[in-house]
């Protein structure tokens, strides 16, 4: 179980991308360019964290136009690929949002995750992380990355932080997609 306290300290959530928000999988065609499977129930954590002012960012080891691309679709607040070193980073996240580093949730995978989930307040790995980051974080998903792991730590996170059950974290997003539809509706 996550602790209250940490939970409710959190201001921003940063992913790591590959067999986190993807299963790791990398398809290349015969142009030599990179695919990438994101799971849509992640996207949806993305606007549902952002819907209650958690800031959300990705550090990512890999760079391609697909991850480019998703993370423009997702609208994340900070953006950092191709970044094997991924503390500098988050040195720099704190200071450009004035943030400390425990008031981050990091969600990764793999061994060159452990030095960040050293330094944030929360670690959260999936269950088919590298056993070196499992045994590292704070909270393991029951799930795979990939397979919806961004969704149900975003789900328990904001239900621990807001005190509210589930139906009503999600208030705040739908009522803006309400909102939207009767716009829609009257132009």
């Amino acid at each position: 179980m996550l602790d209250k306290q940490v939970c409710k300290n959190i201001k921003m959530v940063l992913l790591d991308v590959d067999g986190v928000m993807t299963d790791g999988s990398i398809f290349i065609n015969h142009d030599g360019e990179f695919f990438k499977s994101f799971n849509v129930k992640d996207g949806l954590a993305i606007e549902l964290l952002r819907s209650h002012h958690i800031l959300v960012g990705v550090i990512s080891g890999k760079a391609s136009a697909a991850l480019d691309t998703r993370c423009q679709q997702l609208g994340f607040d900070e953006i950092i690929t191709g970044c094997k070193n991924k503390l500098p980073a988050l040195v720099n996240i704190c200071s450009k949002y004035k943030i400390s580093a425990d008031q981050i949730a990091f969600l990764g995978d793999d061994v060159l995750d452990i030095p960040i989930f050293e330094k944030v307040g929360l670690a959260v790995a999936p269950i088919d992380a590298h056993s070196l980051a499992i045994d590292s974080a704070d909270w393991v998903s029951s799930l795979k990355g990939g397979e919806g792991m961004v969704r149900e730590f975003a789900d328990l996170l904001l239900t621990i932080q807001l005190n509210l059950p589930l139906k009503d974290v999600y208030k705040p997003l739908l009522d803006k997609i309400r909102l939207d539809d009767v716009a829609t509706m009257e132009q």
